[in-house]
C-alpha cells in the first residue's frame, strides 16, 4: 500500500447512509492511523459535506476515479452496488471490507470478525473481505470465545432486532407507528393496532408498535427466513465449523437500536457456569453484565452507542451438562456494522507494519 502522507488512503462507500455515519463517527474516535479519508456515495448526495476526524470533506460520486489510489475501502451499500463496485475497487488495487451480503458466502471471500478470526483477513484472493450480518455480529463474538474452550456443537437462537436493521425506512415506521398508538388504549383487542396503523407498516409484514413480528427477511426453503438462513450459515463459516448444528428464529422487536438474542449453545465436554463466567469476563469486545437479583442484564436501551456485545442471564442448561443458556445484545449499528468494518479495515492498515 502507498499514500502520500506514508499512511493508507481509505475509502468510505455509502459515507451518506445510516451506518455510513456511525462509521464516521468511529473513525473519528478511533487512533488515525489513515492518510486522506475520502466519502463515496451516490450521484445524488455528491457534493455534500460531512464531518470526519473534525474536518468536513465533501463526498463525491461512487465511479472508478474516486476508487483510483484507494488502499482499503469499506463499502456499506446495497448488495447489488457491492456486486458492481467492489470488484472495480479491488481491481484498482484496494482491499475492500464489505457490509453488505453479496460476498459473505462466497468461498474465496473470508467472513472475518477480528476477535474471533483475524487470521482469515489474510486470504482474500478477490481482494475482498465480508463482514458478517448485524444479528450474527450481535452474538457471535462471546460465543467464540466459548468455543475456544469448550468447543461449540449445537446453537439454538431466537433474535429481536430492532428495526433500525431494516435501515432509515425501519426507524421512520416505528417512530410513525408509536405516534399513532401513543396515549390510546390500543393493545387490548384483536387487530386495534393493525386498523389504527393501516397500510403504515413500512418494511414490515406487521405493525411492529405494541407488537412483536416473528419474521425477518425474505421466504427461503421449508418455513425459514432468510435471515434465519443467514445466521446458521454465517456462524458456521466464521468459527470454521462447517458442520455445527444452528437453528434459528429471527423476530423484531420495537426498539429502536440494539439486536438481542437468547442463545442455547451445546459444547463437546461439561461446561460450568463458574468458567464460562471468566471467559466471558475477560474476552475482548465483550462485558459480562449479569447480576439478575441486583436488577443486572443487558438490554437495549442501556446497550445503544456502545461498542462491547454485552451478556448475562449466563446459566447452565437445567438437563443437560454440556449447554449454556445466555442472554446477549449488541448495537446492531456499531458493532453488527460500522465498527467491525473498521476493526477489519484497520487489520488489514496493520499488514503494513508486520515484519
Amino acid at each position: 500500500m502507498t499514500a502520500r502522507t506514508g499512511r493508507p488512503t481509505l475509502a468510505v462507500v455509502g459515507a451518506t447512509g445510516a451506518v455510513g455515519s456511525v462509521m464516521l463517527q468511529i473513525l473519528s474516535q478511533h487512533a488515525d492511523i489513515w492518510g486522506e479519508i475520502r466519502l463515496i456515495a451516490s450521484p445524488r448526495s455528491a457534493g455534500r459535506k460531512l464531518t470526519v476526524r473534525g474536518e468536513e470533506v465533501e463526498v463525491v460520486a461512487l465511479d472508478e476515479e474516486a476508487l483510483s489510489g484507494v488502499d482499503v475501502a469499506m463499502f456499506d451499500v446495497p448488495d447489488e452496488v457491492a456486486r458492481q463496485w467492489a470488484p472495480v475497487a479491488a481491481a484498482h488495487g484496494a482491499v475492500v471490507v464489505d457490509n453488505s451480503g453479496a460476498f459473505r458466502m462466497d468461498p474465496d471471500v473470508p467472513l472475518v470478525v477480528p476477535e474471533v478470526n483475524p487470521h482469515a483477513a489474510r486470504v482474500r484472493p478477490r481482494g475482498i473481505i465480508a463482514n458478517p450480518h448485524c444479528t450474527t455480529l450481535s452474538m457471535i463474538v462471546p460465543l467464540g470465545a466459548l468455543h475456544a474452550e469448550f468447543g461449540l456443537s449445537e446453537l439454538v437462537v431466537s433474535s429481536y432486532q430492532a428495526v433500525s436493521g431494516a435501515g432509515r425506512a425501519g426507524i421512520d415506521t416505528l417512530r410513525q407507528q408509536l405516534s399513532l398508538v401513543a396515549g390510546t388504549e390500543l393493545g387490548t383487542s384483536p387487530g386495534d393496532v393493525r386498523r389504527a396503523v393501516g397500510d403504515n407498516t413500512g418494511p414490515f409484514p406487521e405493525p411492529v408498535a405494541l407488537n412483536v413480528v416473528p419474521w425477518t427477511g425474505t421466504p427461503d426453503e421449508d418455513g425459514w427466513s432468510s435471515e434465519e438462513m443467514k445466521i446458521r450459515h454465517e456462524s458456521r463459516k466464521v468459527l470454521g465449523l462447517p458442520r455445527l448444528r444452528v437453528a434459528v428464529t429471527c423476530v423484531r422487536v420495537p426498539v429502536v437500536t440494539a439486536h438481542s438474542l437468547t442463545v442455547h449453545a451445546r459444547f463437546e465436554d461439561e461446561v460450568t457456569v463458574d468458567r464460562a463466567r471468566d471467559i466471558l469476563a475477560t474476552a475482548p469486545g465483550v462485558v459480562l453484565f449479569d447480576d439478575p437479583a441486583a436488577g443486572e442484564f443487558p438490554t437495549p436501551a442501556d446497550v445503544v452507542g456502545t461498542d462491547p456485545t454485552w451478556v448475562g442471564r449466563v446459566r447452565r442448561s437445567l438437563d443437560d451438562p454440556t449447554a449454556l443458556e445466555l442472554f446477549v445484545c449488541g448495537d446492531n449499528l456499531r458493532k453488527g456494522s460500522a465498527l467491525n468494518t473498521a476493526q477489519v479495515a484497520e487489520l488489514v492498515a496493520s499488514e503494513r507494519e508486520a515484519p
